[in-house]
């Protein structure tokens, strides 16, 4: 029986994950729940699984972290305010199954340095496709990460053609049912930069041996190449109960999660190179994380800035990748990364992205 703490149980990732627990009651004991500002439905929640730990907003949940004895926290809150909570599940020695990747990645080496050897689950689909690969090599026998990608509702447009994307077409995912920001960077292609830069500090693979390719069946979630030619791909229809049901008790399966596939009907599974003329957020993503530092929290603060702008007709779709951009290069980043200097650049960031939007 595993303790397990929720965090942005109200959302997608939260609700999902109280599915699996709901239905593995001998599994899975929930002990502690908390949620950004949807007071109500945390109300239920906690009335549902009788519940008496629960909190409110980022603050809140880090308490809760570290008062809450638990085996296995869930991080499904939404952006950078999640890295709190992070490092106190390192700190406190649980198990963070982590969904909220922006905290790694704006995090960077301060949540590695903070974690021990495994104590970091991956719960994105793509991450935890490459954990379960890995299983079949060593790390000296990878050869590269191959990180799919749907292409998002603009797949096979040029540049020239997304001039006029309204926030309705861009929330319009063929594959996923995810919250705002999230859809937005699933269009733009940030959501993958990000998930390049959560690959290389997941795994320890090289930024030039992590490849994206555009899946848009969705079916193959990522695949991990080895140095005797072997690929191995860890397929399944897309549900993301799959994932996150690994994640809280890793590295064992729970049985009838999700629906297998159905090899008895003819299919075909398509995979393209990704165009990065007209969705350049991939290899802006890859400079950002070689760069390390506090580039990653300026690309991530920056995005959500503009994610907002596009959204409340300040600008346009392609501004968006467009002003992360400009971000990035004025940014002069400090000697040493530490909570301080992250809380200063993400500041720094959204002050400036917003001047530039104003200006367009």
């Amino acid at each position: 029986m595993r303790r397990i703490i929720v965090l942005g149980s109200t959302g997608s990732i939260g609700t999902q994950a109280l599915d699996v627990i709901r239905a593995n009651p001998r599994r899975f004991e929930l002990v502690g729940l908390s949620a950004g500002s949807n007071a109500e439905v945390l109300a239920r929640q906690a009335e549902e699984f009788r519940i008496e730990d629960t909190a409110l907003g980022a603050e809140e949940s880090e308490q809760l972290v570290r008062d809450v004895e638990a085996d296995v926290v869930l991080n499904a809150i939404t952006g950078s305010i999640g890295l709190g909570s992070t490092l106190a599940a390192l700190r406190a020695g649980r198990t963070l199954a982590l969904a909220n990747k922006e905290s790694l990645i704006v995090g960077g080496e301060l949540v590695k340095s903070a974690a021990a050897e495994g104590q970091i689950v991956p719960v994105d689909s793509e991450h935890s496709a490459l954990a379960q690969a890995l299983r079949s090599g060593t790390h000296d026998e990878i050869r590269r990460l191959v990180v799919t990608a749907s292409g998002g509702p603009f797949r096979g447009r040029t540049r020239e053609q997304m001039g006029d994307i309204t926030p309705a077409e861009a929330l319009a995912h063929p594959t996923w049912d995810m919250g705002r920001v999230v859809t937005t960077n699933s269009a733009t292609l940030v959501n993958k930069g990000l998930e390049v830069i959560e690959a290389h500090l997941l795994f320890d693979v090289d930024y030039d041996d992590i490849q994206v390719v555009v899946h848009p069946q969705s079916i193959v979630h990522s695949m991990v190449e080895f140095i005797d030619g072997s690929t191995i791909a860890q397929a399944s229809p897309p549900d993301m109960r799959l994932p996150i049901s690994l994640a809280l008790d890793w590295p064992h399966r729970i049985g009838g999660v999700g629906r297998p596939l159905d090899w008895t009907q003819a299919t075909s599974w398509d995979f393209e190179p990704l165009d990065d003329e007209a969705f350049p957020a991939v290899a802006l993503a890859k400079s950002v994380g070689r760069a390390g530092r506090t580039f990653p929290a300026v690309f991530n603060a920056a995005n959500e800035q503009a994610v907002d702008a596009f959204h409340e007709g300040r600008l346009p779709f392609l501004g968006i990748v467009d002003t992360i951009a400009r971000v990035v290069d004025a940014h002069e980043a400090p000697d040493q990364l530490t909570v301080e200097t992250l809380s200063d650049a993400e500041t720094w960031a959204r002050t400036t992205a917003d001047r530039l939007i104003a200006q367009q």
